[in-house]
């Protein structure tokens, strides 16, 4: 009997016997989750009770056949109407009891049984009477629209089996399916094995349904290709993995890494062959709920289409960035980092063990080798069990011994990549411009070897050697942007210096005993702009620094305005040509003109005369030295010169220094060559005794370098004296940046004599024009150093693997605890390698990192593109012949071009199906020549085991008849906007991302 059937087939029970069994199976039965209960209709019910209670056949309370009528809302679609109440408008019986009845009885012709599933909510066990109606579709077909109905616990894989069969799609398409909510938003259902209950479907939802496109990509996440030209044609078929990868914006690291994972053949046949579908792991708390996984399989599936010129991986960087914000942004990163975390990702994504028993670690105490390493790989095994571990993971033995007592500690662990040091080199070239006293000498570039772990002195040293200037004599600095970045001290150690810095050493005067005692002065050049910057509130001019700054020794005794403008002429000699005198006469006529035309709008002078007469005498000083403030004055004397920062709004006049000589001697406790600190005190002016002898100082060259005049000089005299001499520039006293902050001058010194002492020359922009030679200024020679060439450092790979298996001591930061002393103890560690699995990625340590020393190590690394032998690495010298053999060939390498700031990553691959060689940067894919893979760049390297790696089933294809600038045009050559980095590495012009 079926649940379908209409008629009774036998004859049935008597009515006391019908009674009897159904209210048996109605006590005994209990809700069961899964089990299948049916719905009948009370009254139907009702009257069959009444009808076998009365124990009379013949009764006219026969019920007939079982009649749902009442609970159908439409007997065309057979929906039950809403708020249907049990024991009000129908009855449960369990599935027994239903097939008994409608064997009695029958039921009306057409109507369905009412089936109901008993569903476990989350708070109670109870027959599901209303099932999930959703609303199903296609992508690529919206309108079409079918309804189905679904059980809350069924999985979301039973939805899919359920689209397939509604819309006849394709058996072996890959399919993933998309929630969409009343508010247009749509969700993943990633996870198939998922209930509907657990997936948060509901009544009235829609659920989208997209197959995969033959490129690899979905309809619904399509990302923009990159076009050689207008379009992109579907027809395009190239080589399968033969794929570029867009430059989101300093994403080369990722596009290096990928390239690499992409042509590693395990990993990506397993992808490509959808193995991966059945090992998503949602519930791994270590996981990424198998997004990673995903957003992994849709570029790798794209790349191996055969059909893109170039993939946008912009999903795949969301995906990383949302799980590891370290990668958040378009920062520049490190490809091995990357890799680290996405074969981490994978393997939890991908992890086959749901759930990860607690194992205890045991140490070997004294047992064979043997033993404690299977010990150490089951248990591995037992919480890990992935592609990842398949592909990538080997063991290797690590040996603690305590200094103390000696204790041997031996583990197993194990590992998914090699992280091997580079011999590190003691010495280090570093590339200087030596400034010599001749003001006639053009700078010279020179190239000396230091210690590493050396002093500022030390290259001071070095540099002596070449330009018999005593150290002594020397001052390093580092010039960025036209100022010093920063001025060494001889102790200073040389790992604060970068080389990408711009180091200059400056020869000093000497200053022996006789002589006098030196001041270290620092020296800006700045070019005023034509108009003051009234924006800024403030009726200056703004400046500009221009040129290289300059170190001089200035003794005391020239601290003034003029010896100070002499000293610096003398030492700009070579690029500065001194005016003639119809040059100043001609700039007298100029700057007369200019005079009156920019005295704050006002053209009437002596109207303006004599409304400061009216105001007083305090109020026509303070004009006066406004006026001169504003003013862009070439005059060298002290009574006329503009301030040069735009951010200034005072004349720098220390205040109460009206009768003080501005052309006087000034002896400042600054800085000196050998020594900082004040001046002694037998050595400065006697001063009253109201004012401190260093803050008197600072007034005076406060005043040699200001603009201001004194006050009690009247404008006419001024102006008399404006026109009897002329200067090139103006000299005032900055700060470190080349600027001076509002308020400098107002009553304090514009320098802080307790550090190092800056001044800035001030030129007009039509006096630079004139006098100001700016090529000869940036001229520069090269010393013979530079002309021979450096030496590169090659070592061997096989040198690398063995210093990762040299003793070393623990550093200070990551003590062992040993278990016998009870206490941190700074032990020995040795690793060996034990086993090697059949992909063996090897990372060179070219970035070095210590207390002392950052950099990037730029040794050619020679490393075998076939059989690499690792026999005589392993710790076991015996190998059984059901272990793998340990000859390896190179399939891929990630290379890096730069600096520890910045730089560019490319790839090598070796493409699986024909044998060749390709160079991958960016979007742009070449092919490439054995001989170009082993370079200085070389920063990842992944190897194969021999045996695993099948012949090429496709022709090696012919790269010899045409040249390399064709050959990237007939792979894939678009231009996405990102860094490029030439086409083949034989014609590379490397740029920084």
């Amino acid at each position: 009997m079926t649940a379908n059937s209409r008629c009774p087939t036998a004859e049935p029970p008597g009515l006391e016997t019908q009674q009897r069994e159904i209210d048996s199976l109605l006590r005994q039965c209990e809700l069961r989750a899964g089990d299948t209960w049916y719905m009948v209709e009370r009254r139907w019910y009702e009257q069959w009770k009444e009808f076998v209670e009365t124990g009379d056949q013949n009764s006219s309370s026969f019920p007939g056949q079982i009649d749902n009528t009442e609970l159908f809302d439409d007997l065309d679609s057979f929906h039950i109407k809403d708020r249907l109440v049990e024991n009000e408008d129908f009855m449960l019986v369990p599935a027994e009891a239903w097939h008994k009845l409608l064997s009695w009885y029958g039921m009306v012709d057409g109507q369905p049984p009412l089936e109901r599933k008993v569903v476990d909510l989350p708070s109670t066990v109870k027959v599901e009477i209303y099932p999930i109606e959703l609303f199903l579709c296609l992508h690529s077909n919206m309108e079409n629209v079918v309804t189905l109905q679904f059980s809350r616990t069924d999985n979301i894989y039973t939805i899919q089996r359920a689209m397939c069969a509604a819309f006849a799609v394709p058996v072996g398409s890959e399919c993933r399916l998309w929630m969409k909510s009343s508010d247009s938003s749509c969700e993943r259902l990633r996870n198939m094995h998922m209930s509907v209950l657990d997936a948060c479907l509901s009544t009235g939802m829609t659920v989208v349904m997209e197959t995969r496109n033959a490129d690899g990509t979905w309809p619904s996440s399509r990302p923009q290709i990159m076009r050689n030209s207008v379009e992109e044609h579907d027809s395009y078929r190239g080589q399968p993995g033969v794929c570029g990868l867009t430059n989101l914006g300093n994403t080369c690291f990722m596009n290096s890494a990928l390239q690499c994972l992409s042509n590693t053949p395990p990993l990506t046949e397993y992808f490509l062959r959808n193995s991966y579908l059945d090992e998503l792991n949602f519930t791994n708390p270590l996981g990424m709920k198998g997004e990673i996984a995903e957003a992994y399989a849709d570029v790798i599936k794209q790349m191996w289409s055969g059909r893109h010129y170039s993939v946008v991986p912009r999903i795949f960087k969301t995906k990383v960035g949302h799980f590891a914000s370290q990668f958040l942004g378009y920062q520049q990163h490190d490809s091995q980092e990357l890799l680290s975390f996405l074969l981490d990702g994978l393997h939890e994504d991908l992890n086959r063990v749901k759930n990860k028993e607690y194992i205890e670690l045991r140490d070997a105490d004294g047992r064979a080798d043997q033993e404690v390493a299977k010990e150490a790989w089951r248990n591995h095994r037992r919480r890990n069990d992935s592609v990842i571990v398949d592909t990538f993971h080997g063991l290797f033995k690590s040996t603690l011994i305590c200094p103390e007592c000696q204790k041997i500690s031996v583990t197993f662990d194990p590992f998914c990549y090699l992280s091997v040091p580079l011999p590190v080199s003691k010495e280090r070239i570093m590339e200087v411009f030596f400034v010599s006293l001749d003001p006639h000498a053009k700078p010279a570039q020179h190239r000396v070897v230091v210690p590493k772990a050396g002093k500022v002195s030390d290259l001071c040293a070095a540099l002596a050697e070449m330009t018999d200037v005593p150290p002594s004599q020397m001052v390093v600095a580092d010039v960025f942007n036209h100022r010093f970045y920063k001025i060494y001290t001889s102790d200073e150690s040389l790992s604060c210096i970068l080389d990408r810095d711009d180091i200059f050493v400056y020869e000093l005067s000497m200053s022996g005993e006789q002589q006098e005692e030196q001041v270290l002065l620092a020296l800006y050049l700045r070019e005023r702009s034509h108009y003051r910057d009234y924006g800024s509130g403030s009726s200056s001019y703004s400046t500009t620094l221009f040129g290289h700054p300059l170190l001089l020794s200035v003794p005391r005794s020239r601290f003034s305005q003029e010896a100070l403008y002499d000293l610096f002429l003398q030492r700009l000699a070579r690029y500065v040509r001194p005016p003639d005198p119809s040059d100043q006469l001609e700039e007298e006529e100029e700057e007369e003109e200019q005079y009156r035309s920019q005295s704050n709008g006002i053209s009437d002078g002596d109207e303006e005369q004599k409304e400061e007469a009216k105001a007083g005498p305090s109020h026509t000083r303070a004009r006066q030295a406004e006026l001169n403030h504003t003013q862009p004055s070439l005059d060298g004397s002290d009574s006329d010169t503009p301030n040069g920062s735009h951010n200034q709004t005072e004349p720098v006049c220390p205040a109460g220094t009206d009768s003080a000589d501005s052309t006087s001697d000034v002896s400042p406790g600054g800085l000196s060559p050998a020594e900082p600190g004040p001046e002694p005190a037998a050595r400065q002016p006697q001063q009253p005794r109201d004012a401190t002898e260093e803050e008197l100082e600072e007034e005076k060259l406060d005043e040699a370098c200001s603009p201001c005049s004194p006050a009690n000089e009247q404008p006419a005299k001024r102006r008399a004296h404006h026109k009897r001499k002329k200067n090139l520039f103006t000299i005032q006293a900055v700060n470190s940046n080349g600027t001076t902050e509002r308020g400098m001058g107002e009553g304090g010194s514009a320098v802080s004599f307790s550090s190092q002492p800056y001044v800035a020359i001030d030129w007009d922009p039509e006096m630079k024009k004139r006098f100001y030679n700016e090529n000869e200024a940036e001229k520069y020679v090269k010393h013979a150093s530079m002309d021979v060439p450096l030496q590169q450092t090659t070592v061997q790979l096989q040198e690398c693997i063995e210093l990762f298996t040299t003793v070393e001591t623990l550093e200070e930061e990551n003590p062992w605890y040993c278990p016998v002393c009870k206490k941190h103890q700074l032990a020995t560690k040795k690793l060996d390698l034990w086993s090697l699995p059949e992909v063996l990625i090897i990372h060179l340590k070219r970035f070095s990192y210590t207390k002392l020393t950052r950099e990037k190590l730029e040794s050619v690394v020679e490393f075998p593109l076939r059989d690499l032998d690792f026999s005589g690495f392993l710790l076991r010298k015996t190998v059984s012949s059901e272990e793998p053999p340990s000859c390896y060939d190179l399939i891929a390498v990630s290379n890096h071009y730069g600096g520890l700031r910045d730089g560019h990553y490319t790839s090598y691959a070796r493409h699986e199906d024909n044998g060749q060689w390709y160079y991958f940067d960016d979007s742009k894919v070449t092919f490439a020549a054995e001989e170009q893979i082993v370079t200085s760049a070389a920063y990842v390297l992944f190897y194969q085991r021999k045996d695993k790696i099948r012949k090429p089933t496709l022709p090696t294809p012919n790269t010899s008849s045409a040249p390399t600038a064709q050959l990237a045009n007939d792979i894939t050559s678009c231009s996405d906007g990102g860094t490029e980095a030439g086409v083949a590495a034989s014609y590379i012009t490397m740029e920084t991302d």
